[in-house]
């Protein structure tokens, strides 16, 4: 993956994509393999906002049973097959427990007949997949974890976990092969119209800060929370602000799915690179849509709802990491956002500028082919959608084969299983390339932290092949160092310094990078 903006004024696009998350990047890639000139662009860097500040599921969204609302459930469940099928490098099963408890808020009753449903609408799964009940002892036992008063048994069911920032840059990966011009740091200015209709763009690279114009006979916005922007756009969305705080590892390889005691909102305990994911929050936010914090209070509110339910009493000292992040919904009057459909809309102004509105991780792919129906019609063009059931761009084949050999290999350089794992998930065949780096270089086997499953050859893989601009994209997006480890001044200059020479940085620039990096990890 390179970045070259002068490829962005060297022809006309039949599309220009705004906006580089998940949705910006299934619709570019699409719409590429539709055989469609594409850009997609996006202001700061790939899955800089919203689609890196997910709970990492693929999912089907268990607790929309609860508000009726199948349709999404259906799509989301028959989404997650296809990705398990499609990606099994970097979305894969995850099962999530679920106590019964004697003041509970849902009966074992209930529970069970939303889990039947819950199977029903993924097509029946397999073993593996489908949910299983388990007594007050066994399940206590199976979460050791849980404060065992009061348990009266439980059910685990599955579904599936991802690292949302690499997918959306593995989707991009794949826009690029396909074609499409694609380019981060570079910022919509205006549209250009004529007769009332847009025909292209002023953009401008935030790197080197040309301004140009380029030629596209239609224009997606997938811009997410940036879309209330526009005050005409204000009545379509409704902003939610979700948290996630990071600690200590405290389950194994399953996840729980709990119930706030507070509000009765469900929320997650999910284990991440050996550490525990908890979240999300579900709050109205009308702040800045360019500065989104994790305030005490939220951190306060997962906490105190973590602790009913655990045998430690975490406190601020144990959170490790935490990161923030706004969900765009279509509007609704309802009083708690958590009630809000997370279903997606497509709006089309006069101007013909498609908007996507709301939506999840999980559903994208299926929405973004609606986008590229939509715009494959106003061009004329008769072309099926490219996406549905085909192989992700760095998918292995015979992946279950495939991932043996590899860790074989790794293991042969002296990498331990827990890393040779991860690496699997994050790069899927590049991991080859990676491999063949540490034979050159046998201290590139070394982890970056001793506790987190992350090699220095990481480090120079993505530097060199992924787009980084800033040491933020390195150590957040690509490795997500950032929220995993409490990093010192020295250890991020160690790191800055260990890739200057790749990124040809020199000195001021590597204290520059620093001190912003230090000051969004703080």
């Amino acid at each position: 993956m390179k970045r070259d903006s002068t490829a962005l004024t060297l022809k006309h696009f039949d599309l220009l994509v705004c906006g580089g998350g998940v949705y910006g990047a299934w619709t570019a890639y699409d719409a590429a393999l539709r055989g469609l000139k594409v850009a997609l662009i996006d202001k700061a860097d790939w899955a800089g906002a919203t689609s890196s500040a997910s709970s990492k599921l693929i999912h089907g969204g268990l607790r929309y049973l609860e508000s009726y609302d199948f349709k999404l459930v259906n799509k989301s469940l028959r989404e997650r097959g296809l990705l398990l099928k499609a990606a099994p490098h970097c979305v894969w099963p995850l099962r999530f427990g679920v106590p019964i408890y004697a003041d509970g808020r849902i009966s074992r009753i209930t529970l069970k007949i939303g889990l039947i449903l819950y199977d029903l609408l993924a097509g029946i799964p397999g073993a593996l997949m489908r949910h299983r009940y388990f007594n007050s002892g066994q399940f206590a036992r199976r979460f050791s974890a849980l404060e065992k008063d009061g348990i009266r048994g439980g059910f685990t069911y599955a579904d599936a976990q991802t690292d949302d920032a690499r997918l959306v840059l593995e989707l991009i990966a794949g826009a690029q092969a396909a074609g499409a011009v694609c380019v981060n740091y570079c910022e919509l200015i205006a549209l250009n119209e004529m007769n009332g209709k847009a025909t292209g763009a002023i953009l401008r690279d935030n790197l080197n800060g040309q301004v140009f114009e380029i030629r596209a006979k239609q224009v997606v916005n997938t811009r997410g929370q940036w879309l209330v922007s526009l005050e005409t756009n204000r009545a379509w969305c409704r902003l939610s602000k979700g948290v996630h705080i990071i600690l200590p590892k405290i389950l194994d390889d399953e996840a729980l799915l709990l119930t706030a005691k507070s509000d009765g909102r469900v929320f997650f305990m999910i284990p991440w690179y050996g550490l525990t994911l908890v979240g999300t929050t579900d709050t109205d936010y009308l702040g800045d849509i360019e500065h989104v914090t994790v305030e005490t209070t939220d951190v306060d509110y997962l906490l105190r709802e973590v602790n009913h339910y655990l045998n430690a009493n975490w406190t601020g000292a144990d959170v490790i990491g935490s990161y923030a992040g706004l969900r765009v919904m279509r509007h609704s009057d309802d009083a708690s956002p958590s009630v809000v459909s997370r279903d997606w809309e497509l709006k089309t102004t006069g101007n013909g500028v498609h908007y996507s509105i709301g939506g999840k991780l999980t559903s994208a792919r299926e929405d973004a082919a609606e986008i590229v129906d939509a715009v494959c019609m106003q061009l004329g063009v008769d072309a099926a959608c490219g996406t549905n059931g085909r192989a992700f761009p760095w998918a292995p084949e015979e992946f279950a084969t495939w991932s043996a050999v590899i860790a074989g290999q790794a293991h042969r350089l002296g990498i331990d299983a827990e890393c040779s794992k991860w690496l699997i998930r994050r790069y899927g065949k590049r991991t080859l390339d990676i491999l063949r780096e540490i034979e050159s270089v046998p201290a590139l086997a070394e982890r970056i932290v001793s506790t987190l499953p992350f090699l220095y050859a990481e480090l120079l893989f993505c530097a060199r092949t992924e787009m980084v601009v800033h040491l933020d994209d390195l150590l957040r997006r690509r490795i997500p160092l950032l929220i995993l480890a409490k990093l010192t001044q020295i250890e991020l200059e160690s790191i800055a310094a260990f890739v200057s020479g790749v990124l040809d940085w020199n000195e001021d620039r590597v204290m520059r990078e620093v001190k912003a990096c230090h000051t969004i990890g703080s």
